[in-house]
């Protein structure tokens, strides 16, 4: 009788499944694990950009209003996107007025994911946008009650 040495066809097989098997759990908690990192990159660039606001507004006395396609020079000194670079980014920031205030009194600052100027593929079906007021409310469109810290 010889000897045989390795697997047999069987054996490998059962190992495939078993692999598979557990990258099929494992993928729905790193896609939550990646949407969750993407959201706290988004609510880190909101604080940055409202701690700029209240700068500007201790200059100049008043809030501005700012976008992607900002015209003024003032307005293009916000960063618009939430990541390293706008292409790499899960959201797009904007300023605007509170609603019913004026910009020179009240400024909420939305992130909005998966738009056409960053990643479109990017959803945040829990949370939606993220808001942030320059009276300290931080709210969210989505249905999860917990959006921020």
């Amino acid at each position: 009788m010889t000897e045989r040495r390795g697997f047999t066809l069987i054996e490998m097989l059962v190992v495939l499944v078993i692999l598979c098997a557990l990258a099929a759990q494992a993928a729905p908690s790193l896609h939550r694990f990646v949407v969750r990192t993407k959201r706290t990159e988004a609510q880190a660039a909101l604080l940055q950009l409202m701690q700029q606001q209240e700068r500007f507004y201790s200059q100049h006395n008043r809030y501005i209003a700012f976008s992607s396609g900002a015209s003024d020079a003032q307005a293009k000194l916000f960063k618009w996107w939430s990541g390293g670079s706008a292409a790499r980014s899960a959201y797009e920031i904007e300023g605007k007025a509170c609603d019913g205030e004026l910009i020179e009194q009240c400024v909420q600052l939305i992130a909005m994911p998966g738009t056409a100027k960053v990643d479109q593929v990017f959803k945040d079906e829990d949370c939606g946008q993220l808001i942030l007021t320059s009276n300290g409310q931080r709210l969210a469109t989505g249905a999860a009650p917990r959006c921020w810290p």
